[in-house]
């Protein structure tokens, strides 16, 4: 069987796989989660694809480095299925939370340059029982409850305690040390590169290894920007090719 994907010609596995960079197993593993549709088979049951597999299996790897492995599963297997609204309702979620990176590092940023290193190594103390408990700030980060415990045992966060109930109570400090941690934590940091550069930051004012790190990140922002319109185009052709 010929490999020229324009063709009408049937393709065996390893056409499509050598194609794409991609073993056999894994071409069959696409087909098995939806991201293909599902194969004609051969009198001697062997799969035989066309070079409409070929255009989803083109699309669904442009579309994973923009939206990652679970997203970008999740829009081909509703477009197979027929569903593109669903599809495209995923796209905007990705969309939606890549300006929310973009909104959270701003204001990352801003917390930054606000921050007075005459005083950033002395704890925030109010007189008022004002700010936010565990859960509504969890909720904002979109994380669980557990992981500001873990961020707090690693020294990243330090809430205060609530006098009247002994819930943790974050003020202004500890929710930008968790915002700074949330979004250097998505930039692929591990909370062990994290904790020097929160706790420099808290004592001289030292924002220059942040600054190295968040320059990185808008790179990575950019870069994934970039990917959702190369996913987009691919997908948008595999659309026109099922009609």
């Amino acid at each position: 069987m010929g490999k020229n994907l324009q063709t009408g010609e049937r393709l065996r596995p390893i056409d499509l796989a050598r194609g794409h960079g991609l073993s056999t197993q894994a071409v069959r593993n696409y087909e098995e989660a939806g991201i293909l549709p599902a194969a004609d088979r051969t009198p001697s049951g062997y799969r035989s694809y066309t070079p409409l597999h070929a255009g989803a299996l083109r699309a669904f790897l442009a579309l994973l480095p923009g939206h990652g492995h679970p997203t970008a599963t999740s829009i081909m297997r509703a477009v197979n299925e027929g569903a593109a609204d669903e599809a495209f309702r995923l796209i905007d979620e990705s969309h939606a939370q890549l300006l929310d990176d973009r909104r959270t590092l701003r204001a990352v940023e801003s917390a930054l340059r606000d921050l007075d290193p005459t005083t950033a190594s002395e704890p925030v103390v109010r007189s008022d029982p004002g700010g936010t408990f565990i859960g509504p700030l969890a909720r904002k980060l979109g994380i669980r409850p557990a992981t500001l415990r873990k961020w707090e045992d690693a020294g990243l966060v330090h809430p205060r305690r609530d006098p009247r109930t002994g819930y943790r109570l974050y003020d202004e400090p500890a929710v930008r040390d968790a915002r700074m941690t949330h979004q250097l934590r998505r930039g692929g940091y591990l909370l062990e590169q994290i904790a020097p550069l929160i706790d420099q930051v808290r004592s001289a004012g030292g924002l220059e290894p942040l600054e190295a790190a968040l320059t990185d990140w808008h790179r990575r922002l950019s870069a994934r920007g970039r990917a959702m319109l190369t996913g987009a185009a691919e997908l948008e052709a595999y659309l026109r090719s099922r009609g």
